[in-house]
């Protein structure tokens, strides 16, 4: 039975400098002011002056110190906006705060932190989420009805394909931990696992894989400085293997951008076929997704126009990372859980899933042999 949330759910935001606006600034706080069911109430930066300024510009409470956000008597719920580094111990302070926690994609710097993460929120009874929000995009979840209901007929084939925007061979200073294998936001963790999340939430599990990931540019130019970096996290990846329903599925990435389309997931069906794109940004998860179709004796694809009830909660966020992030759905999400009872939003044992499929596809592209998936949370 659905209920009323007694009082609105207050965020705080560990990571949203208006003197260096990111991710959180153009997308998390547009989004929480418009949801009937959040308020924004705290902000943690990385120093006094750039506090001073969020306290400012957002009318919030706000901190140099994330610890205390996270006690601020009025935040029910933190969320991690910062380097992936910083994961593993904001989230287990708040944890062990008892607080709800909405951490960015990846969780942690490898399986483990995301595991001890996942088990110390279960043992807590702390509600958590983590960002993997392309299933929330209108034209995903569309989609996804769409095969179920058999405009496809039985998937035979799918096939994504991408570009990240970066990962190329100029860089400005602030992406330069993105090039190091081990800094926690290589190509495959961020786009790849973003797009891959999608793919399956439409489609079901890989049953098994495939993979190669490569270095295409081995020196990185930083803009600033003209400094070079010698890159090693893979800039170009390929998937490929079966999913639990016996598809053949896809997935392909490369850095930069297309001089077509950025984005192109095609999913083939016996009965007709659906291609979701993206003009501009390669990261699904992220980007203005447009949703095309075809069945049986047409010769060609046609526009699909996504009913209201996917596209609604769209109407009063502004142009750009707002309207185009889903991050305003995840956040409806976990209101409709807390109000229903339910647990339907990822969370971070569904982050372990993710982990875990990291690691396969890594083992893969290093042995060179097909790796079966685990795509349980044991």
């Amino acid at each position: 039975m659905s209920t009323d949330i007694q009082h609105k759910i207050g965020v705080g935001i560990i990571g949203a400098s208006p003197n260096n606006p990111g991710w959180a600034v153009g997308a998390h706080i547009p989004a929480i002011r418009k949801l009937r069911d959040y308020e924004l109430v705290a902000i943690s930066t990385s120093n006094h002056e750039s506090a001073a300024a969020a306290a400012r510009e957002f009318g919030v409470s706000a901190f140099d110190n994330y610890k205390e956000l996270i006690e601020h008597p009025g935040v029910d719920l933190v969320v991690i906006a910062v380097k992936v580094p910083h994961h593993y111990e904001i989230a287990r302070a708040a944890i062990e705060a008892g607080k709800m926690v909405y951490s960015e994609w990846p969780l942690g710097m490898n399986t483990k932190e995301a595991e001890e993460l996942a088990k110390l929120a279960e043992s807590a009874g702390v509600r958590t989420i983590i960002g993997l929000q392309a299933r929330f995009s209108p034209a995903i979840r569309y989609a996804r009805d769409l095969v179920a209901d058999g405009y496809v007929g039985e998937v035979l084939s799918t096939a994504l394909s991408g570009t990240a925007l970066i990962w190329g061979p100029a860089s400005p200073s602030k992406f330069d931990y993105i090039y190091d294998v081990n800094g926690g936001a290589t190509m495959l963790a961020s786009a790849g696992l973003h797009a891959i999340d999608g793919l399956i939430f439409v489609l079901g599990e890989y049953e098994s894989l495939v993979a190669k990931l490569v270095v295409r540019h081995p020196e990185v130019t930083l803009t600033e400085t003209g400094d070079k970096l010698q890159v090693t996290a893979p800039d170009h990846l390929a998937v490929a293997g079966t999913l639990t329903g016996g598809a053949l599925a896809t997935v392909l990435y490369r850095s930069g951008t297309s001089r077509d389309v950025d984005l192109r997931w095609e999913i083939v069906g016996t009965k007709g076929e659906l291609v979701i794109t993206a003009d501009f940004n390669g990261n699904i998860q992220n980007t203005e997704l447009k949703l095309k179709g075809g069945q049986g004796e047409e010769k060609s694809l046609h526009e699909i126009d996504i009913p209201e009830r996917y596209t609604a909660i769209l109407k009063d966020l502004p142009e750009g990372p707002a309207r185009y992030s889903n991050i305003a759905q995840v956040y409806e999400s976990l209101a409709k859980d807390i109000r229903e009872g339910t647990r339907l939003t990822p969370d971070f044992a569904h982050a372990v899933k993710r982990h875990r499929l990291y690691d396969t596809i890594m083992a893969a592209s290093r042995t060179g042999a097909e790796q079966y998936v685990d795509a349980s949370n044991e």
